[in-house]
């Protein structure tokens, strides 16, 4: 009797290991559509050894985890907008989970892991990538909108930093990074937009993640004139506060021309924007010549834009720092288009967090950004353009100037002291109607 007993316990000891190891779960899962991929994510309470496949016939993802259990329920997740119709799932092997999603059509899969951050714990990422998508989404001829007279925009590629399952830096109330900068974004392409001359996209039109390679590529693919990426700082302690614009530093521009050489696949793009020049075909020494002038070009108009920037947003806020920084940002290694990184305060700042939380504080930024962006542009218009047109024939040439509504003031008397009219400084100031209050702070366009 007493050596069946510890036969027993010895047979359950040597299970036990297996028990503990089957212990890893499936704890919730995500669904991020994107215009050319749609993005699963897994909790896990810890890393799993997994293996991903795709079936045809009809198209299927097979989604295989070692010594997992499923303690979510995928029914809850919202299959709109992605090419998933279904998701099924299984026990397989005694202990392991096998996740089927059926599909509308064949995808490219990929697969990673995420190591625990401010808001989520261990991930098993799987991307569903749409080919045709990405070749349709993204446009295959540049950007160029053309004025009524014939002169074209000037182009404005704002970009939202992190998105989808990357929230970007959290804030002690809870606020992510990733809602702030979406949000200023779009005020600001809203703003660029309404002015005659100024064209601007968005990176990302929705709460999705864009590699930073491919968010740099979107600016090429749009032939702009100006890349913005709009991020929000933090720190490890609260005390930090202030705005900073970065441009690509020296190093960063060193890197990115080692890489371009390198690759032979850039050889074929223009360098110096449209009608640029083609490093095909052109000897080493030559196409790292022609490369180091666009890198040199593109990084003094960054910080020339980039002094313009931070000079208005002194007027609206603190600054981390007086002048331009420069850092080897990849979202800045282009090299022919003037690249900024703008911080727009730090969201680790209890104080910065709620302004930057707050939709007229974004607003006030976003103008700041916008009027640094108009006055860089209007002293240095590219050929071309309509801002070039007007300066040539003396229309332009002062910068936006700002003015605080005082008693007595309308928009109509403004309008005829600034030489413009009352439909323009509403459109200018996106008001919906003529009513102005006292402290109230106006954009006049320049005459």
């Amino acid at each position: 009797m007493g050596k069946s007993l510890a036969s027993v316990a010895l047979m359950t000891l040597l299970a036990w290991p297996a028990v503990l190891s089957a212990a890893t779960g499936v704890e919730g899962a995500r669904l991020w559509p994107a215009p050319d991929h749609t993005r699963l994510v897994l909790d896990t309470a810890a890393k799993v050894d997994h293996n991903v496949f795709s079936l045809t016939g009809p198209a299927r993802l097979v989604i295989d985890m070692k010594n997992v259990d499923l303690r979510t329920d995928f029914s809850g997740l919202d299959l709109s907008g992605s090419p998933i119709k279904r998701i099924r799932s299984a026990r397989r092997n005694g202990n392991d989970l096998r996740v089927v999603l059926d599909l509308k059509d064949d995808i490219k899969p990929r697969s990673f892991q995420l190591e625990p951050n401010q808001q989520y714990g261990h991930r098993l990422v799987v991307d569903l990538i749409d080919e045709g998508g990405l070749k349709t989404q993204k446009p295959a001829t540049p950007t160029v909108a053309q004025n009524p007279n014939g002169k074209r925009d000037i182009v404005v590629v704002i970009d939202a930093g992190h998105g989808g399952e990357d929230p970007g830096a959290i804030g002690p109330r809870g606020t992510r990074e990733k809602d702030v900068v979406f949000s200023m974004a779009k005020t600001l392409q809203r703003l660029i937009n309404e002015n005659p001359g100024f064209t601007a996209k968005l990176t990302r039109t929705g709460d999705y993640y864009i590699d930073l390679r491919s968010r740099t590529l979107l600016a090429r693919k749009h032939n702009a004139d100006l890349f913005v990426s709009v991020h929000a700082d933090a720190f490890r302690t609260p005390q930090p506060s202030g705005a900073s614009v970065f441009a690509l530093s020296e190093r960063g521009a060193t890197s990115e021309s080692a890489r371009w050489l390198a690759q032979s696949e850039n050889r074929s793009d223009l360098i110096g924007g449209a009608g640029g020049v083609s490093l095909n075909g052109r000897d080493e020494m030559l196409a790292g010549v022609l490369l180091d002038l666009s890198m040199t070009a593109s990084i003094n108009s960054s910080l020339g834009v980039g002094s313009s920037i931070l000079g208005k947003l002194g007027n609206v806020t603190k600054l981390h720092k007086r002048g331009v920084e420069q850092a080897a940002f990849v979202v800045l290694k282009s090299p022919d288009i003037p690249s900024l990184l703008v911080e727009a305060g730090f969201i680790s700042n209890p104080q910065e967090e709620r302004n930057l939380a707050s939709s007229a504080y974004q607003r006030k930024l976003a103008n700041a950004v916008f009027d640094g962006i108009y006055d860089y542009f209007a002293k240095t218009p590219p050929p071309g353009t309509l801002l070039a047109h007007q300066k040539a024939s003396g229309k332009i040439g002062g910068s936006i100037s700002q003015y605080r509504i005082r008693r007595g003031d309308t928009l109509s008397t403004l309008a005829r002291e600034y030489q413009t009219s009352v439909s323009e400084l509403m459109r200018f100031n996106g008001l919906n109607n003529d009513r102005v209050m006292v402290g109230q702070t106006i954009r006049i366009p320049a005459s």
